[in-house]
């Protein structure tokens, strides 16, 4: 397999023997679901359902790291928390096939919830109390755990020593991203002995599949140890006042089920600032993986970098705003 071109040899045959490897009996049909990180596909089975085959990059995750994130998603379900696990063969669930960590999950449909509706922001905040509440009860052993420093620091001496950054934004990438660093580092210190917990880490909408019976959670290949507002903040979007109500109904349900300690307000912004820093880097790192270049065709332009500078000035303005309250 080629270094520059991670997933060159998942072809159909390959896919189609990496399933049955498992002791299902594909029936040829095959479908590329949207992913990029990974590489997620449905394939027919014989007489039963279809099933959603996820082929993990080579390198990212050790085996270790990819069972405790099965585990946490069969943790979460045994509670009764609609969290869609793994399925296991042979008391496995990673799989091995041709140098790939593979998984198989049952396939589950359903729609972005709709997070303009306060009953759903409700109820989501009770789901995630409940997934809380239950990632609060131990610790994880081989995931990472929230890191201003890889994820800040980190990315920026990335991009800045790789050269990914036009010549003429250099300089002011470099010196703000230093005030950045600063104003993160210091909500930590505001922030004061919040309690961490094994958190989803990726808690978006597109993550989230909404139905007629309420939503259930798919996608923990991000999950870590952090503070409960990073599964909380990427729910909350418009200007302030928005943000506020959106907040306030989304702890009235998480707190019928897990304390929150609202000295993590204070991360928010310090939070969001990582995820555009991490992103940029994130893109920049996996630009040699042919999905990419051919799906993000604005990255790595001027103007993309102009717009990431201009985001990130803002950002620099928003940490210095009181935090929300509720």
């Amino acid at each position: 397999m080629s270094a520059s071109h991670p997933f060159s040899e998942l072809g159909p045959s390959l896919l189609l023997d990496m399933l049955e490897s498992t002791g299902l009996h594909p029936d040829g049909r095959l479908l590329a679901l949207n992913s990029y990180e990974n590489r997620v596909y449905q394939l027919g089975v014989e007489e039963a359902d279809p099933v959603i085959l996820k082929v993990y990059r080579p390198g990212r995750w050790p085996k270790d790291a990819l069972s405790e994130e099965h585990a946490f998603a069969e943790e979460l379900a045994a509670h009764d928390i609609p969290m869609v696990p793994p399925l296991a063969f042979d008391g496995h669930t990673v799989g091995t096939h041709a140098g790939f960590y593979f998984a198989v999950y049952p396939r589950r449909g359903g729609h972005a919830p709709p997070l303009d509706d306060a009953d759903t922001r409700e109820w989501l905040g009770r789901l995630l109390g409940r997934a809380h509440a239950v990632g609060h009860a131990r610790a994880f052993a081989h995931r990472p755990a929230m890191d201003p420093q890889s994820m800040g620091t980190g990315s920026r001496d990335f991009l800045l020593g790789e050269g990914w950054i036009p010549g003429h934004l250099a300089s002011a990438y470099a010196s703000l991203t230093d005030d950045l660093l600063v104003d993160i580092n210091a909500a930590f210190d505001r922030a004061g002995g919040w309690s961490p917990i094994r958190l989803h880490g990726d808690f978006h909408p597109g993550n989230i599949l909404w139905t007629d019976a309420g939503p259930h959670l798919v996608d923990l290949d991000d999950c870590l140890t952090g503070p409960a507002v990073q599964d909380l903040w990427m729910l909350l979007s418009g200007d302030r006042t928005e943000r506020t109500l959106q907040l306030g109904d989304l702890l009235a349900g998480y707190e019928d089920f897990h304390v929150f300690d609202p000295r993590e307000l204070v991360l928010l912004e310090a939070l969001r600032t990582l995820r555009m820093m991490r992103y940029a880097a994130w893109l920049a790192q996996r630009w040699h993986d042919p999905a990419f270049p051919s799906t993000f065709t604005w990255f790595n332009t001027d103007r993309y970098w102009e717009d990431h500078v201009l985001a990130l000035r803002e950002q620099a303005a928003a940490m210095q705003e009181p935090a929300l309250s509720v």
